[in-house]
């Protein structure tokens, strides 16, 4: 699977995208379907930075002026009434930094999870593996998200987790409830030292296939036993379906962690996130968001600037479809901080960054 680049101008990036529709089920009802993902990219960061790399609290798109691969992904997926499971291998810049923690034999399991359905009268599942976070509503594979790039919140909250989940999803698909013991915080191998699991929740709500409200947690400690700092984090947002061309997402995230081991204080950070998208019709669309991410005691990101990280981010997407298979995205993104954090041609340090993003999706 070979993707074609587009010919741009310095100052836009070209990613190309490609996913694999679901492979339709013949009539012999296979249970395996196989698919892959190819998500490649060229981003113009107009700050010139020296190293050619978006800043360090950026995990996804993050290599300037240069096309490169986010993340190229093969996966296969079993499904029967019940027993399910997923396999999924992955490479890319996205895989290199947020598995850079990982053991090297670990850093290109994008997903591999075993599901057991433990009821025959109820939608009851246990999934034990390396799992999609449940935390958020963007995922690491671009197609699924309204915006090009992640937002600060997506990029600085878990991607994937490990452990094992219990959910209950009612009858009529309005309900999704999960209890989930984690290794910890994005982890597949638990910290050194550390014995103490994680655990989280999933609560999702959908009166309708227009609104979907959730609400997540993490709590846990993702440091060793000696240096124990509990961590609180919550997640909630609502995605809701105006009418036929308007969708609106809003969302909070606020999390609290000791600001040493045993004591009674805690570092607060927070991040609210708004995204609008307008479909002018099936073919066109475009959608704008608006972000700020405040974490003044460096928990998530830590800048060593007086006032912390406390940055406020502005973006505008367009994306045409060109047919079925293939959607043309570009995005122009600016980041505005309270301190000097962002590189400017190598020589000094400004409070603002803007870059633009164009992007070529194909799925097959």
């Amino acid at each position: 699977m070979k993707p074609s680049l587009l010919s741009i101008t310095p100052l836009f990036c070209l990613a190309l995208t490609a996913q694999a529709d679901d492979v339709q089920t013949p009539a012999s009802h296979s249970p395996v379907q196989l698919s892959a993902y190819l998500e490649s990219y060229l981003i113009h960061d107009f700050n010139d930075p020296a190293n050619n790399r978006r800043p360090g609290f950026v995990y996804s798109h993050n290599v300037t002026d240069s096309p490169s691969i986010n993340l190229a992904m093969l996966k296969a997926a079993l499904t029967t009434e019940r027993i399910r499971g997923n396999l999924a291998l992955g490479s890319g810049t996205y895989m290199r930094a947020n598995y850079a923690a990982e053991p090297h034999g670990l850093r290109n399991i994008y997903e591999a999870n075993l599901g057991l359905k433990l009821s025959s009268e109820h939608d009851l599942w246990l999934d034990i593996g390396v799992m999609p976070s449940h935390i958020g509503f963007e995922s690491a594979v671009g197609m699924d998200n309204w915006t090009l790039t992640r937002s600060l919140m997506a990029d600085n909250s878990p991607y994937f987790e490990t452990g094992a989940k219990l959910s209950y999803t009612t009858e009529d698909g309005k309900w999704l409830v999960s209890g989930l013991l984690l290794t910890g915080w994005q982890r597949i191998h638990r910290p050194d030292d550390n014995t103490t699991p994680a655990i989280g929740h999933q609560l999702t709500y959908k009166p309708s296939d227009k609104l979907t409200i959730n609400s997540s947690s993490f709590i846990g400690n993702d440091k060793s036993d000696a240096q124990r700092q509990m961590r609180y984090f919550h997640d909630f947002y609502v995605q809701w379906q105006l009418n036929e061309q308007w969708g609106l997402i809003t969302a909070l995230d606020i999390g609290a962690e000791q600001a040493a081991p045993g004591s009674d204080r805690y570092n607060v950070w927070f991040s609210p996130n708004m995204v609008l998208r307008y479909s002018y019709s099936d073919r066109l669309q475009f959608a704008a968001r608006l972000e700020h991410y405040r974490d003044k005691h460096g928990v998530i990101i830590s800048t060593g600037t007086s006032n912390g990280f406390q940055t406020t981010g502005y973006s505008v997407n367009m994306d045409y479809r060109l047919n079925t298979r293939m959607v043309w995205r570009n995005e122009l993104r600016q980041l505005n901080s309270r301190d000097a954090i962002f590189d400017k041609n190598g020589s000094r340090l400004v409070d603002n960054n803007l870059m633009a993003v164009t992007a070529l999706t194909i799925s097959f």
